[in-house]
C-alpha cells in the first residue's frame, strides 16, 4: 500500500447537494422545502420542544422522581454482619468473598447497628462515630 493511492471506501463520500438549481435537478422551485409556512421561508425555527403554542409536554408532566448515580457504589455493613463473618481481618475483599456486600461496590461503610461480640481488624473500610466506638470496645482496630 502506498500513502498517494489511498482513497476512501465506494460510496463514503458524497456530492454535497446543490438545492434550488433548475427542474431538471429535482430540487428546483421550493428547493425541497414545500410549500409556505414558517420552514419553507429563511430563518424559519422553532425553539427545542414547541409545540405551536400549546403547553409544551416537559411543562405539562410533573416532575417526579431522582436517581442518584452513586447509588449502589457504597454498601452498608451492620455491627451484626461483622460478628457473623469468619474472617478476623476484614477489608472490601473480604466482605465481597463472604457475600456481605455486592461484588459492584467500590467502598462499604460500617454502621451502629446490632453488636459486635469479637475483636475485628478492619482495613480500607469506612466506619460511622457510633461504629467505630463499638469497634474499639469489642478490642478490634481499624487501618486506612
Amino acid at each position: 500500500m502506498k500513502l498517494n493511492t489511498i482513497k476512501p471506501a465506494k460510496g463514503a463520500k458524497t456530492a454535497r447537494t446543490r438545492v434550488g438549481r433548475g427542474i431538471g435537478s429535482g430540487l428546483g422551485k421550493t428547493a425541497g422545502r414545500g410549500h409556505k409556512g414558517q420552514h419553507a421561508r429563511k430563518g424559519g425555527y422553532n425553539k427545542l420542544g414547541f409545540e405551536g403554542g400549546q403547553m409544551p409536554i416537559q411543562r405539562r408532566l410533573p416532575k417526579r422522581g431522582f436517581k442518584s448515580p452513586l447509588k449502589g457504589l457504597t454498601a452498608e455493613v451492620r455491627l451484626s454482619e461483622l460478628d457473623k463473618m469468619k474472617a478476623e481481618e476484614i477489608d472490601l475483599a473480604t466482605l465481597k468473598a463472604e457475600g456481605v456486600i455486592s461484588a459492584n461496590a467500590l467502598t462499604a461503610k460500617v454502621i451502629k447497628s446490632g453488636t459486635l461480640s469479637r475483636k475485628v481488624v478492619l482495613k480500607g473500610v469506612l466506619l460511622t462515630k457510633g461504629a467505630l466506638e463499638a469497634v474499639t470496645a469489642a478490642g478490634g482496630s481499624v487501618s486506612e
